[in-house]
């Protein structure tokens, strides 16, 4: 799987064939995915992706449509949504998240299918990507989405912790505490300024509805040295759906 996510992601380009979907679109990936979800039957087929061993949807290769990769462990019920939003520019966030979705029984990965220049999905509701992840929270699930940030833009911090536009709650606060516990420099978003970091205009976290919501930025040394390390800290917090 990792070999095949790091394919994925450097496929994305600034360039990449890319367009919006429809409305009509959308509302099939919804259903869609609700029924994928629940082992039904689905058409997730009209819109480009292919699914897998009943545990991975990839979108269709080559064209426009470039609306992500979706992976579940039907190992347990589902617990948690692990979110890259951005790949290919906030780099090796995808490994981190794959690696996350790794360790929590019942996780589910979303992963954007294109550039961050091509589309956005932390800042536009017309993605798959939001569909999903915002399916996703209406049932209850618990989210963590994963950013990077250059070193220099706030060099005081590692790592930077917020719920986004919500209040934070205790897997928030049990998330920065592992985090410090392993020795980075955390940023609480609730408590410090953190120079832009806090996610408060991203669309997955409004959409949360004050559900929980954990907005995690990565400097670029931490996201090339230590993601194990972020891995285990996060998994320890344990995020999951109660």
């Amino acid at each position: 799987m990792e070999s095949f996510l790091r394919s994925f992601t450097a496929a994305q380009s600034t360039r990449q064939p890319y367009r919006h979907p429809t409305a009509a679109e959308l509302r099939t990936a919804e259903t869609g995915f609700a029924a994928f979800l629940d082992r039904a039957p689905h058409h997730l087929g009209q819109l480009g992706f292919s699914v897998a061993d009943d545990s991975l949807v990839v979108q269709e290769p080559g064209t426009g449509r470039a609306w992500g990769l979706y992976a579940i462990d039907r190992s347990a019920p589902p617990s948690l949504v692990v979110e890259v939003p951005h790949p290919s520019s906030d780099l090796r966030t995808d490994l981190i998240g794959l690696a996350l979705f790794r360790q929590v029984p019942g996780a589910v990965l979303a992963v954007a299918g294109a550039h961050r220049r091509r589309e956005d999905p932390a800042h536009e509701t017309r993605t798959v990507f939001h569909v999903v992840t915002t399916l996703l929270a209406r049932r209850g699930l618990p989210q963590v989405q994963l950013h990077g940030f250059k070193d220099r833009t706030l060099p005081a911090a590692d790592v930077v912790v917020s719920a986004g536009a919500a209040s934070v709650g205790d897997a928030g606060r049990r998330a920065a505490d592992r985090l410090e516990a392993a020795g980075f420099r955390v940023r609480r978003a609730w408590a410090e300024p953190c120079r832009g970091l806090a996610g408060t205009t991203n669309v997955q976290g409004q959409a949360a509805g004050g559900g929980p919501f954990l907005h995690v930025e990565l400097n670029r040394t931490i996201r090339e040295t230590r993601r194990d390390d972020v891995v285990r800290a996060l998994a320890d917090a344990d995020l999951r759906k109660p």
